[in-house]
C-alpha cells in the first residue's frame, strides 16, 4: 500500500478544487517552504518537493482525472508526479513555481533559480482573466452548447504586434542586469554571505529595454478592442460552474501570455422543472378520480414531454421515478432522473349535487382510511427513494 500523502490534502483544498485555487493553494505553499526562506531546513524543501509534485498532478488534468479514479497506483510506478521518485531536478521544480509565481511587478518568472545559483530567468508578463456570466437553459446542461460572445478586451497592438517597440531596431540590451532579466544581491548574515535573486527594477525582468516606443500603444504592446470568441459548454454544467478558456482573457504588455476567459455558469429557472443535483424535480397534481382509477399523464422533461402511469390507488405525496431522465454529470457517463411529486387536488367547492355524491362515497368502506403501519408518510418515502 502506498505510504505518499494525498495530493488534496497536502494542498489544502476539497477535490472539487478549481484549477485556480489548486494554483493558489501551491503558490502559498510554495512560498511558504522555499528553500529561499528557510535554509538548511531539510524538512522545509521536503515540503516544497511535495507541493510540487502534488501540483504537477492536479494541474494536468489527464493526470488529475487517473488519480482521482486510482489514487497513486494510476500515476505509473512511481505513484506520483515524478519530482520525489527520479527524473526531476530541483530546477524542473523551481520552473514550474516560476510558471505561477507572481512577483511584485505583476509578472511571472518562467525559470526560478531557487538556491541563488540557477539559470537566467527572464519575467514574462501575463494578461489579467476576463469574467463573464452565461445563463444556461436546462436543455443547454443536459446536452451541452456551443455559445459565441463578443468581449471587449485588450489585444495586442496591431502596429508593432504587441512587441511595444516601434520597429526591429528599437529596443537593447537592458544595461542593469545585461540581458538576465534578473540581477543579485550578496548580503552578509549570521549564516555566511548569502546571494539573493530579484526581478530587475528597470527592465521588469524582460531582459530588453524599448529605446522607441510605439506610437500607437505607447510601448506597452496593446490597445483597446474586441473579440469574438467561440466555446463550447459540456453537457452536466450546473449554478456557480466556472469553465476556463485558455488565452481568451486581456492581452499582456508587450507580447505577454494573454489571460483566461473565466465563464460562470447561471441556471435559468424552469417554468415545471427544479434541479436537484443532477435529477430533476416535478410536481404534479392529479385529481382525486385519477388517484383512485389511474390515468396516463404526459409530464414535462428537458426535451419535451414523457408519458408516466398513475396507478389506481395512487395516494398523495407517492414519487415516482422516470430513469435517466435527469441532467448528466460533467465528463461522467449516466443520467440522473425525473422524480414526479404527485399531489392530489382536493376541490375547495362542491355544488350540491357533488356534495351529495361525496357523502354517499364517504360511507363505503374503500373510502374508509387503512393506512400501512409500516409506511410513515412522506419522510419515509423520501429515504427510500434516496437511500
Amino acid at each position: 500500500m502506498s505510504t505518499k500523502r494525498d495530493y488534496y490534502e497536502i494542498l489544502g483544498v476539497a477535490k472539487s478544487a478549481t484549477a485556480e485555487e489548486i494554483k493558489k493553494a501551491y503558490r502559498k505553499k510554495a512560498i511558504e517552504h522555499h528553500p529561499d526562506k528557510n535554509p538548511g531546513n531539510k524538512e522545509a524543501e521536503e515540503k516544497f518537493k511535495e507541493a510540487a509534485e502534488a501540483y504537477d498532478v492536479l494541474s494536468t488534468p489527464e493526470k488529475r482525472q487517473r488519480y482521482d479514479q486510482f489514487g497513486h497506483a494510476g500515476l505509473g510506478a512511481s505513484g506520483g508526479g515524478g519530482y520525489g521518485g527520479g527524473g526531476f531536478s530541483m530546477d524542473d521544480i523551481f520552473t514550474n513555481f516560476g510558471d505561477i509565481f507572481e512577483n511584485a511587478f505583476g509578472s511571472r518568472f518562467s525559470n526560478f533559480s531557487g538556491f541563488g545559483g540557477g539559470r537566467h530567468a527572464h519575467a514574462t508578463s501575463y494578461g489579467s482573466d476576463i469574467r463573464v456570466r452565461v445563463k444556461l437553459s436546462l436543455k443547454d446542461m443536459a446536452h451541452g452548447v456551443d455559445k459565441k460572445l463578443k468581449i471587449k478586451k485588450m489585444v495586442a497592438c496591431g502596429t508593432c504586434h504587441g512587441s511595444g517597440a516601434k520597429d526591429g531596431n528599437s529596443t537593447s540590451t537592458c544595461s542593469a542586469c545585461r540581458g538576465a532579466g534578473q540581477v543579485s544581491h550578496v548580503v552578509n548574515t549570521m549564516l555566511g554571505r548569502m546571494q539573493t535573486t530579484s526581478v530587475c527594477p528597470k527592465c521588469h525582468g524582460e531582459g530588453r529595454v524599448i529605446t522607441s516606443p510605439c506610437a500607437t500603444c505607447g510601448g506597452n504592446g496593446m490597445v483597446q478592442g474586441e473579440e469574438e470568441i467561440s466555446f463550447k459548454i459540456p453537457a452536466g454544467m450546473y449554478e456557480g460552474m466556472q469553465l476556463n478558456v485558455n488565452g481568451k482573457g486581456n492581452a499582456a504588455r508587450r507580447g505577454g501570455q494573454n489571460g483566461d476567459l473565466l465563464v460562470v455558469i447561471e441556471e435559468e429557472k424552469h417554468e415545471d422543472l427544479v434541479r436537484d443535483g443532477n435529477n430533476l424535480i416535478h410536481s404534479l397534481f392529479i385529481t382525486i378520480s385519477q388517484a383512485a382509477l389511474g390515468d396516463s399523464i404526459e409530464v414535462p422533461t428537458v426535451d419535451g414531454k414523457a408519458k408516466i402511469a398513475i396507478k389506481a390507488g395512487t395516494q398523495p405525496g407517492a414519487i415516482l421515478r422516470l430513469s435517466g431522465k435527469g441532467l448528466p454529470m460533467v465528463n461522467h457517463y449516466g443520467n440522473g432522473d425525473l422524480l414526479v411529486y404527485v399531489s392530489v387536488w382536493i376541490p375547495q367547492k362542491l355544488d350540491k349535487e357533488e356534495k351529495k355524491i361525496m357523502e354517499q362515497l364517504s360511507t363505503s368502506e374503500n373510502f374508509t382510511p387503512h393506512p400501512d403501519p409500516n409506511e410513515r408518510g412522506f419522510i419515509d418515502r423520501m429515504r427510500r427513494i434516496f437511500h
